[in-house]
């Protein structure tokens, strides 16, 4: 399935990856960053949350890393309104969340290779020992899968509805 045009759908998948990998972000920026605090961006690059000067530092890196989570938004908002006001085709309601669910997957994947385990720039959860990183860094990596593929199931099930056209989800 090609997940980077419409295809028979007429949806605008990009769009909808692009919204899933800016909330992906702001999860991850939201939540695990600020009110749980288990890491920041360079908590394991020489940054450690234990001092002003490197939570400054860190939290600088946190408003980077949000403004890129924000940028993808803005994209997918953006192709999601192109495509809208160009076309006149009831979608199946399956169709953004599936694709929402395969950019939040596309994000921990990505993220989560890149920052815990090539780089080292943070792990998952930094509040418990450390021989316990690499199961939550394990565990977000499953997590992203799995919205990978139940986000791809779901966009797979909304095209073959869209193209049918008599399923109730439409909305």
């Amino acid at each position: 399935m090609d997940v980077g045009s419409t295809h028979a759908s007429g949806f605008p998948v990009p769009a909808a990856i692009l919204f899933g990998l800016g909330l992906g972000g702001f999860f991850d920026g939201i939540v695990l960053h600020q009110i749980l605090q288990w890491h920041h961006m360079l908590t394991s690059a020489g940054y450690p949350a234990d001092s002003v000067e490197n939570l400054k530092v860190n939290t600088f890196w946190d408003g980077l890393f949000h403004a890129s989570t924000y940028v993808f938004v803005l994209a997918g908002l953006a192709v999601l309104w192109r495509h809208a006001r160009t076309r006149h085709i009831r979608w199946s309601g399956l169709l953004l969340p599936g694709g929402v669910l395969m950019g939040f997957g596309i994000f921990n994947l990505v993220e989560g290779t890149i920052d815990h385990h090539l780089l080292g720039l943070h792990h998952v959860n930094e509040t418990v020992p450390r021989e316990q990183w690499i199961a939550w860094d394990l565990g977000f990596l499953a997590w992203g899968a799995l919205m990978l593929a139940g986000g791809w199931l779901m966009l797979r099930r909304g095209r073959a509805r869209t193209r049918d056209g008599t399923r109730p989800d439409f909305r």
